[in-house]
């Protein structure tokens, strides 16, 4: 038995409208309507589920809370293009370019952080 792949990931946050901007404006992602009015972040063939605080869907985690998530995107766009792009959305960066190790080898990465303060790393790896 092994798993796959990521399919889709749930975010509690505490603005909508927020979230929308950081994500659509500054990661490109689509935000899409599912199911009864449900929301969510699209990117290449997965998402990001958004559930509102208060209004989270069952089952949910134990103790949702916005600004608790810590997750890394890949991306085929050069960190210092990501750079730009932010510096002229205002977006500030956490942490310079720096090495770490993705899922499946050596990776160099950049880190801000959401509207709710997730921690948002985007990273390209090294062999591309």
């Amino acid at each position: 038995m092994k798993i796959d792949r990521i399919d889709h990931f749930v975010l509690t946050v505490a603005d909508l409208a927020s979230t929308q901007r950081f994500y659509c404006d500054g990661l490109g992602m689509e935000l899409v309507t599912f199911g009864e009015g449900r929301h969510a972040l699209a990117f290449g063939r997965q998402k990001i589920n958004l559930h509102i605080l208060g209004r989270e869907l069952e089952p949910k985690a134990t103790t949702p809370m916005p600004g608790s998530g810590d997750f890394c995107l890949i991306s085929r766009e050069p960190l210092e293009a990501w750079m730009a792009h932010f510096k002229r959305l205002g977006i500030p960066l956490l942490l310079e370019p720096s090495p770490r190790t993705g899922a499946t080898g050596a990776i160099r990465s950049i880190y801000l952080r959401d509207p709710d303060g997730n921690l948002v790393e985007i990273s390209n790896y090294q062999d591309q």
